[in-house]
């Protein structure tokens, strides 16, 4: 549990990969009725999906994953609701989330259920609500310029406007990684084309689309320099979204974000989505176990 955790926490490359993903949610946070974020694990994107009069909830198989996340996530007022579940057979009613969220590339790790899952994730979403998806298509890539110039030259260098830096870093172009494929038999890596046409195909719009850290995420040594410097580091944050929205970015990245809205036709559900039966959750919340 505290491994999952820490994913996220403790280098400078695991805020980078972090503070991406936070600014991506953030960006499409709901403002009223409900948030689910699907395989939530200990919730550490949960509460983002949701602001003012809106609420979340996290939906994970394990109960000791939703209670690790309650006790290390400051969560808002009033706090998100946990409930214990198969995202395959989720125990909530179809329509009844203005976002639902699968992050931490769930669909990945379902395999050969990933076509279920995106399936059952599509039919929760209300009508003008929000589908946010992360995929790891690839290994990963880094910056050939910014890689070759030494940690503290990257760092100088990253306080010039994204706009002097963007055309240096195209021009050189980017470099594979060869590690980080993983061989569990079971892990699907899926690409962001196919997903975006099927998304499409049954009405919705894809709002953005955005690679995870192309120019330095795999260069940890340079990150950690930059790192110490907020001006460098926001000109990065603010640089690998740039480069991340290019599709030719896209199917070597090691993670993908997509937003998708559905149309906004009928009439939008606002009722309570959680299930009748329910227990206390480990958060104060409600929650449910799905056998």
């Amino acid at each position: 549990m505290r491994r999952e955790w820490l994913r996220y926490e403790g280098t400078a490359q695991r805020d980078l990969f972090r503070e991406l993903r936070e600014r991506f949610v953030r960006r499409h946070a709901v403002a009223d009725g409900w948030a689910l974020d699907v395989g939530a694990g200990p919730g550490r994107f949960t509460g983002l999906l949701a602001t003012a009069e809106a609420r979340a909830v996290g939906l994970d198989l394990s109960r000791r994953m939703l209670s690790h996340g309650a006790g290390e996530v400051r969560a808002p007022d009033p706090a998100p609701r946990s409930i214990v579940g198969d995202a395959l057979r989720p125990p909530l009613l179809p329509g009844a989330f203005r976002a639902v969220a699968l992050l931490g590339n769930p669909l990945g790790f379902a395999g050969t259920d990933s076509s279920r899952m995106l399936e059952t994730s599509i039919d929760l979403v209300s009508p003008g609500g929000t589908l946010l998806l992360e995929l790891a298509p690839g290994p990963g890539e880094r910056s050939r310029y910014l890689t070759r110039l030494p940690p503290g030259a990257v760092g100088r260098l990253l306080r010039a406007p994204v706009a002097a830096v963007a055309p240096r870093v195209l021009r050189e172009g980017f470099v594979r990684s060869e590690s980080g494929r993983r061989s569990h038999a079971a892990f699907a890596r899926l690409s962001p084309a196919p997903l975006v046409r099927r998304l499409q195909a049954v009405g919705f719009t894809v709002r953005e689309t955005v690679a995870v850290a192309p120019a330095l995420g795999a260069a940890p040594t340079r990150l950690t320099a930059v790192r110490s410097d907020p001006i460098a580091w926001r000109r990065l944050v603010e640089l690998e979204e740039q480069l991340g929205r290019r599709p030719d970015r896209w199917d070597d990245a090691a993670a993908v974000l997509v937003a998708a809205v559905r149309p906004a036709v009928g009439v939008d559900l606002v009722h309570d989505p959680a299930p009748a039966a329910t227990s206390a959750g480990p958060d104060g919340g409600r929650t449910r176990t799905i056998k």
